[in-house]
């Protein structure tokens, strides 16, 4: 929602010489370079700088990742915009609005490149110990050089104790993440073991090292406090200004330890490289982009079509002093969908469900608002190895077929099928979708009278849409309007961001638009997006409330895949299920970003599955003709 760049949380990082340990009846053997395999005379207890799941680590033994420049200048303000407002500095918890950018103020135990799927490298932790054979326990060491910003250390006691604050008091959505998380055990101050709750789960042991860390002394202080006074981090960046509600600023830490070359963390090599990252708020995107014009900010995601298409034709793209690109972006495309809420009786039925997709006519959309730039959203996994395409194989076809009885007469056909979303002959009319749509209502029990439409107990058929983005309204506006058609009473109901978040929170609307992002490595964080328990929990991500034992049930096998071939096996299964759930209405996308930026930033080879703009610098040459040419 809004135009605005959030940073790239790297997944998984540093002293990049590939330590390997193996333990054999209390005795340690030293090996470099090599993978110990275990044999039935003993036990392999691996002890590395990298950990991977279901892949193999890229950039082990390499001095900087392959899109750093370890030469980059470090200066100047990356300035962004962000659309709403802010009262709270924490994301984590389930009250406030968060302000945009804080990532930047702490660090996790492990990080990963933007160019692999589920790999772990150093930052807080430089080793990891594991048994491949038994994932019910991982340990890391933290690097005796990471420290606060006061100074202090980093130690077990801070990581068990920001572990216990998500699990107890954190937002629902990490809760149902790290549910798998029995036990956080400090075994000394250095050296922190997690305990889980089964030996299923092979990626849990890589999931608890992306979590942030804190010092314990502040998570004890105020936590679940919604403020602007932010944890204590370790991270690159301390908050410089804020502008309540209106901008914050994140100046970075002269003494920073990880941007240190003794602390050899090498995914930081070449990185961080702005003074000052600052992020503007507007009200709604038609005023953002006026600032960017004027040079209110200068680095922009462009997120509507026909401002892509026919706005960047201003004085200062004239001049050249900005540069417009379009970044490929290797992970699936997002789901952004019209999500139905499930709990509301109305859409109990899938009949309904089916009908309100055949309303959606993507086709006249993308000719007449988008000029084309977008494409019909097909799958959960679009545009990559887990989509699913086709009718079922016979691999699907094993995993299917006991989940068929779980499933209703319609789900079950068109989990069978080669599904794709409904097509329209693009006019504007959609007459044959309509009048589809119109038969499934009727059989669903609905009733017209007088030309209105009521619900099969006699209430009238209507629908609130909610949003807190202003731009939403153009593009569901036609979709209400084919409702209408259909005789729908619907209103369209745009909140403020504060209101927008609580309602949200309670479940407390009929239809929402929803963005649901996937990596190529897909695990635990599904049960958060479609789980049935996450359906009732407060604040959790299950917007459409969707409860389907077959979905629980192969979510819970991909949790636990044990190879590549499985977690595509079993992503292409959820995905057939969810578009034979018809839980959302799936709108467009596409595989490329669009940003726009003034001239002075500049950016080396970029990553496969992101902008990576953590990565970027400012030409200070470059910078002062911007600089003179907006006469600042």
């Amino acid at each position: 929602m809004g135009m605005q760049v959030k940073k790239d949380r790297m997944i998984k990082p540093a002293h990049w010489m590939r330590v390997v340990t193996r333990q054999t009846f209390g005795k340690k053997c030293w090996v470099l370079g090599l993978l110990v395999v275990a044999s039935a005379a003993n036990t392999a207890i691996i002890t590395d700088t990298s950990i991977a799941h279901n892949s193999t680590a890229q950039f082990a033994n390499v001095s900087h990742l392959p899109y750093a420049n370890p030469n980059a200048p470090k200066g100047g303000v990356l300035s962004l915009s962000a659309i709403g407002t802010f009262d709270s500095i924490n994301k984590w918890i389930d009250v406030g609005t968060p302000v945009t950018g804080t990532d930047y103020l702490f660090e996790s135990l492990m990080t990963g490149s933007l160019s692999e799927a589920f790999v772990q490298y150093p930052l807080l932790a430089d080793k990891v110990t594991y048994d491949p054979d038994d994932p019910s326990w991982v340990i890391y060491h933290i690097n005796p050089k990471a420290y606060f910003w006061d100074g202090t250390p980093v130690t077990a006691q801070d990581v068990k104790a920001s572990m216990d604050a998500l699990l107890t008091k954190g937002v629902m959505s990490m809760r149902s993440y790290l549910s798998d998380v029995k036990e956080t055990q400090v075994i000394d101050r250095q050296t922190v073991k997690f305990i889980f709750k089964s030996k299923d789960n092979q990626e849990i042991k890589l999931t608890v090292a992306q979590m942030p860390i804190w010092s314990k002394k502040s998570i004890d202080g105020y936590f679940d406090k919604v403020g602007l006074t932010p944890l204590m981090g370790s991270g690159a960046y301390k908050v410089g200004k804020i502008d309540a509600g209106r901008a914050i600023t994140y100046v970075r830490d002269p003494n920073y330890w990880g941007g240190k070359p003794d602390a050899g963390v090498v995914v930081n090599v070449g990185r961080y490289n702005f003074d000052q990252i600052k992020y503007v708020y507007y009200q709604n995107p038609e005023v953002a982009f006026e600032g960017f014009k004027s040079g209110e900010y200068f680095f922009r995601v462009e997120n509507k079509a026909r401002t892509w298409a026919t706005g960047y034709n201003f004085p200062a793209v004239k001049a050249g002093m900005i540069t417009k690109a379009q970044i490929a972006n290797n992970n699936p495309v997002p789901m952004q969908a019209i999500v139905m809420n499930l709990r509301r009786p109305i859409f109990q039925d899938i009949r309904v469900r089916q009908a309100m997709t055949l309303a959606y006519d993507f086709e006249w959309l993308n000719k007449t608002m988008f000029y084309g730039q977008y494409e019909r959203l097909q799958s959960f996994f679009h545009g990559s190895e887990l989509a699913a395409t086709g009718t079922p194989t016979p691999q699907e076809l094993a995993v299917i077929n006991p989940l068929l009885p779980d499933l209703e007469p319609i789900q079950r056909q068109a989990v069978l099928s080669d599904w794709q979303a409904p097509k329209s002959t693009g006019d504007g009319f959609n007459r044959d979708n309509l009048l589809k749509a119109r038969e499934l209502l009727l059989q669903a029990g609905f009733k017209y009278q007088n030309m209105k439409l009521y619900q099969p107990n006699g209430q009238p058929a209507k629908i609130e849409f909610l949003s807190a983005d202003g731009k939403n309204a153009r593009i569901v506006l036609p979709f209400l309007r084919n409702l209408q058609r259909l005789g729908f009473e619907t209103s369209f109901r745009q909140a403020d961001v504060p209101q927008y978040l609580e309602r949200t929170r309670r479940y407390d609307y009929d239809m929402i638009i929803d963005r649901f992002a996937q990596s190529l490595s897909p695990g635990a964080e599904q049960t958060y997006m479609w789980g049935s328990q996450a359906a009732d929990e407060k604040g959790n991500q299950n917007s459409a409330g969707i409860k389907n034992k077959a979905i629980d049930a192969v979510i819970a096998k991909l949790i636990v895949s044990k190879n590549r071939d499985d977690i595509v096996l079993y992503s292409k299964v959820l995905d057939r299920l969810l578009r034979a759930g018809y839980y959302v209405v799936p709108t467009y996308g596409k595989h490329t970003d669009n940003v726009a930026y003034w001239k002075f930033y500049e950016h080396g080879p970029l990553p496969s599955n992101a902008i990576g703009i953590d990565y970027w610098w400012a030409n200070k040459d470059k910078q002062a003709q911007v600089m003179q040419y907006l006469g600042k």
